[in-house]
C-alpha cells in the first residue's frame, strides 16, 4: 500500500526541479518567487519546506536598502543665543515626569467678623449682610431704600421669627386661605 501523501511530492520534486530550486536559491530569489517559477503545485511552503530537507544554505543575500546609510550627528554644535534642541523619539528622548501633586498651602486663620452698626430699625443694606442677619428683602430692589430685615435669625433659617413664619407655611393654613 503505498502512501497517498507521499505521492504528489515525488511527482512534485522531480531532479530538473529540485535542480532548479537550488539553482535559483543560490541565486537569491525568495521562496515565493521561486515557487512562481516552477510553476504549477508548487508553494512558497513546499519550496521552503524542500530547501530545510535539502540543507541548503549558502544563499546569496541581496541588500535590503539601495541607498547608503549615512552617519548621524552624534551632537549639534551649540550656537550661541539658540537654546539646544531635545531629542522627542528614540532612546534619548525625555520621558514625563510625573511629580507629586503639590500640597496646599495652609490657610490664613480667617479674621473675627466685625460687627457693623445696624440702622435704628434693624434694616441692612446687602454689604452687611451676614450669617447673624435676617436676609429678608424689603422693597424694590431696583430702587435705592432697598434693605434688609437685619434682626436675628431663627436657628437653622435665614430669616428671624417674625419672616420665617411668612415664608414657611404649613400646607393646610396656605390651602384654607386659597379656598
Amino acid at each position: 500500500m503505498t502512501d497517498v501523501a507521499a505521492a504528489p511530492e515525488k511527482a512534485m520534486w522531480t531532479e530538473d526541479r529540485v535542480g532548479t530550486l537550488k539553482q535559483l536559491w543560490a541565486e537569491g530569489l525568495s521562496a515565493s518567487q521561486i515557487a512562481a517559477r516552477l510553476g504549477l503545485g508548487v508553494t512558497r511552503n513546499a519550496v521552503i519546506g524542500k530547501v530545510h530537507r535539502l540543507n541548503l544554505s549558502g544563499r546569496a543575500t541581496q541588500p535590503r536598502n539601495t541607498v547608503p546609510r549615512t552617519q548621524r550627528k552624534t551632537r549639534e554644535p551649540s550656537i550661541p543665543g539658540r537654546s539646544p534642541s531635545m531629542p522627542t523619539a528614540g532612546a534619548n528622548a525625555l520621558k514625563p515626569f510625573h511629580q507629586s501633586a503639590p500640597r496646599p498651602m495652609p490657610l490664613p486663620e480667617p479674621k473675627p467678623l466685625r460687627l457693623v452698626d445696624a440702622a435704628k430699625d434693624g434694616r441692612i443694606t446687602i454689604l452687611h449682610l451676614s450669617d447673624k442677619t435676617c436676609k429678608w428683602p424689603i422693597g424694590d430692589p431696583t430702587h435705592d431704600d432697598f434693605c434688609f430685615c437685619g434682626h436675628g435669625p431663627r436657628d437653622g433659617s435665614p430669616y428671624c421669627e417674625y419672616h420665617a413664619r411668612i415664608a414657611y407655611q404649613p400646607p393646610q393654613s396656605r390651602m384654607r386661605r386659597a379656598g
